[in-house]
């Protein structure tokens, strides 16, 4: 499910959420929205790419299904272009496809040689990235049908961010590897993550002085790049229930104020403010883990996904 938390989605549910209408038939990888309109799309196991337009009006939030596409494998990763008029996802089937939203063919960009799990679009280069299970990273030009660059990882792409000119990469094996993307063909330092177990998310600060990590223990590490900002370090527990503990599975920064939400295995999702280390507001738990989430352009709404369903609150 994709559920829209919409602090104007007022209805009778404990989050105050709005499902969105026609959500995929198996479990949402991701979501993402547009950065110059209120749409909203989600790639699914079911091998989709969906498409919602969202509409508030006042404390009513509507949804409408848009237009989808299909891949020949379950699809795990979604990123708009900056323009807002293409969106790319990729997947299992080892390919990055391109769709532009205007009704053209989607077409394949982007081949590697094992699943790809993340993707983004750099407008900065006008290129995009792509991270695989087949240890690399590649760079492509659309104008051209072979990567401009690949960059050799450690182990396995798990995560990745960019806030030009960062970009921080988790793979397996808890390496954090992060690129100054104005020389993108070097690594620039790489760590290992402060938290004990397996890397499940990244996100790079706004400022891109540091990074948000998120693992399997339910916790949180806040790392800043500057060495002589070591002393802001600091890891924090969440997603956990007395000794239940759950993985945390999305970080999003919110676009305006700049504080960010967890989302985890335990059905929860929480705001935070990583400068004052406080918890800003915890939400009702749902029934089933939540696997990803994302906030509209603007932030005043905030995407989440139970299972088979996508919600958004406001």
């Amino acid at each position: 499910m994709a559920s829209l938390f919409s602090s104007a989605a007022g209805n009778s549910n404990p989050n105050k959420s709005a499902e969105v209408s026609q959500p995929p038939s198996d479990s949402v990888s991701s979501l993402c929205f547009s950065p110059k309109a209120n749409l909203l799309v989600a790639t699914s196991w079911d091998n989709q790419v969906r498409c919602w337009e969202i509409a508030q009006s006042g404390t009513n939030v509507a949804t409408m299904p848009k237009a989808s596409i299909s891949h020949d494998q379950p699809v795990l990763c979604s990123a708009w272009k900056d323009d807002g008029t293409t969106v790319f996802s990729g997947g299992c089937d080892k390919q990055a496809k391109m769709w532009p939203l205007a009704g053209g063919q989607p077409t394949t960009v982007a081949m590697h040689d094992a699943p790809i799990k993340e993707l983004a679009w750099i407008a900065e280069m006008n290129m995009l990235v792509t991270g695989s299970w087949d240890k690399t990273l590649k760079y492509w030009d659309l104008r051209q049908q072979t990567p401009v660059h690949t960059q050799q990882l450690p182990d396995r792409c798990y995560t990745l961010s960019v806030r030009h000119p960062l970009m921080v990469v988790g793979t397996a094996d808890r390496n954090l590897v992060i690129f100054n993307l104005q020389n993108p063909q070097a690594e620039f330092k790489r760590i290992t993550s402060p938290l004990k177990y397996q890397t499940r998310c990244v996100a790079a600060f706004p400022d891109q002085q540091g990074f948000l990590v998120g693992s399997i223990e339910g916790r949180v590490g806040v790392h800043h790049l500057d060495d002589s900002q070591q002393s802001k370090n600091f890891t924090f527990k969440c997603h956990r229930e007395q000794n239940e503990i759950y993985s945390v599975n999305a970080l999003n920064f919110h676009p305006v104020h700049h504080t960010f939400a967890t989302a985890g295995s335990d059905g929860a999702f929480n705001f935070w403010d990583k400068d004052s280390k406080q918890r800003l507001k915890a939400m009702s738990r749902c029934s089933q883990p939540i696997p990803c989430s994302a906030f509209n352009s603007d932030g005043s709404i905030y995407a989440y996904a139970v299972s088979l369903r996508v919600s958004l609150c406001s």
